[in-house]
């Protein structure tokens, strides 16, 4: 009998760790409400901390999250044991600080630190050193169920054995609401995401979206100050992937709560962010503005992972080279009626690429180089073909300069 109690237990370990991320477990009664914050030097995780009694605290003043210095120590997937990785000089050094109620996303290559970088935010992991404040209030010793702020996982976390209504009223129970608070509040969350009607099902009767819905409801009922979303839409298929990113940028338009979502999608990352700092081995490489950091980035790293870019030739008396995207260059068949204007290069097209909308052309330049140009396909007669000769002009001020070495990542 005890071996067959054993055996339906996981539901429970799937509780404790919805219960820390949606900040809505009391500290424990054992533990002293002044306890010390851990030392700074050690990765300790805060996973599991759970109990029956007390209340969160109450909401901040103000909204946003700030990772002081320190915060982009960690790299790689977090382990039990961690060694806090030592702080190298770099070319560029920002601290990461979202305003109350933006949309504020961590971008990069896998194992550059986003995730970690969430996790140190919503209190799962420790910083080495350095601290993170919420609502300008120290929150870096606070254990999850402490902060006010939730998680929305990739694989949702939903309870299986409970219905959609109880999913997202879970964390209002918690906190003790009355009966016709939750009803509502559930309810207005639920028609929020286009879940109306739906409180019945089970998170099985669901669709991949629909269930990333409930998970959004969940972690929005309790009306945190920050909403850390952790690729989400992973596992959604392209076309769902585009209708949710509309729908979340009007969720978080709407309830006005200041969201940090962490993805690796440089398309989804500019479609919903009104700022977004790209990471690399720890460290952020800029933050900015979608369009600041797409046009004028401040680093090669940056350039090259936030779509194409193209270094242009030298010109005489320039120290640096420039860069420069492949839409801003203009294609234009030499002995043909339009002339460049601004910059140019002569070149001869390598190979043109038909996309539909658009071609793709990779160019060589008479010095050597090579650049790729995208252009819309207007008419037919304006595609160049392979092996024609042309020539790419550009406007001086879409140019951006580049360093000529980039510190090393290792």
């Amino acid at each position: 009998m005890r071996r067959w109690i054993a055996s339906i237990r996981p539901p429970k370990a799937i509780e404790t760790v919805v219960r820390a991320s949606i900040g809505s477990c009391p500290p424990r009664a054992t533990a002293s409400a002044g306890a010390p914050a851990p030392p700074p030097s050690a990765f300790q995780s805060t996973r599991g901390e759970t109990d029956d009694s007390g209340f969160r605290d109450q909401h901040h003043p103000r909204g946003g999250a700030r990772v002081r210095d320190g915060s982009r120590r960690a790299g790689r997937p977090p382990r039990r044991r961690r060694t806090p990785v030592r702080r190298r000089d770099r070319r560029v050094e920002h601290r990461p600080r979202t305003r109350s109620g933006e949309f504020f996303a961590l971008l990069g290559p896998s194992g550059c630190g986003k995730t970690t970088t969430l996790r140190m935010v919503g209190g799962f992991e420790t910083p080495s050193q350095g601290r993170i404040e919420l609502a300008g209030r120290d929150v870096t010793g606070l254990p999850p169920y402490r902060r006010d702020v939730n998680t929305v996982f990739q694989s949702y976390a939903l309870f299986p054995h409970l219905s959609v209504f109880d999913n997202v009223a879970y964390g209002l129970r918690r906190h003790r609401a009355d009966r016709s608070t939750t009803r509502s509040r559930v309810g207005r969350y639920l028609e929020m995401v286009g879940l109306r009607g739906f409180d019945k099902r089970t998170p099985a009767a669901l669709s991949g979206g629909q269930q990333q819905r409930v998970a959004l409801a969940r972690a929005l009922v309790n009306e945190p100050k920050v909403l850390l979303l952790d690729e989400p839409m992973g596992a959604l298929d392209a076309r769902i992937r585009k209708t949710m990113q509309v729908e979340l940028k009007r969720i978080q338009r709407e309830v006005g709560i200041t969201f940090l979502y962490v993805t690796h999608d440089q398309s989804e990352a500019m479609a919903m962010a009104d700022r977004l700092a790209v990471m690399r081995a720890g460290h952020c490489e800029d933050i900015g503005s979608p369009d600041r950091v797409y046009d004028r980035p401040a680093t090669r790293f940056v350039a090259d992972f936030l779509g194409t870019c193209n270094l242009l030739p030298k010109a005489p008396g320039e120290t640096s080279r420039r860069g420069i995207r492949p839409e801003k260059l203009h294609l234009h068949r030499v002995g043909g009626d339009d002339v460049p204007t601004g910059e140019r290069v002569a070149a001869r097209v390598v190979t043109a690429t038909y996309f539909g909308a658009s071609s793709e052309y990779l160019v060589q330049t008479s010095a050597g180089d090579s650049l790729i140009v995208y252009a819309q396909n207007v008419h037919d007669s304006s595609r160049a073909r392979e092996g024609d000769e042309v020539e790419v002009g550009w406007s001086a001020d879409h140019a951006f300069p580049l360093p000529d070495a980039e510190p090393d990542a290792a």
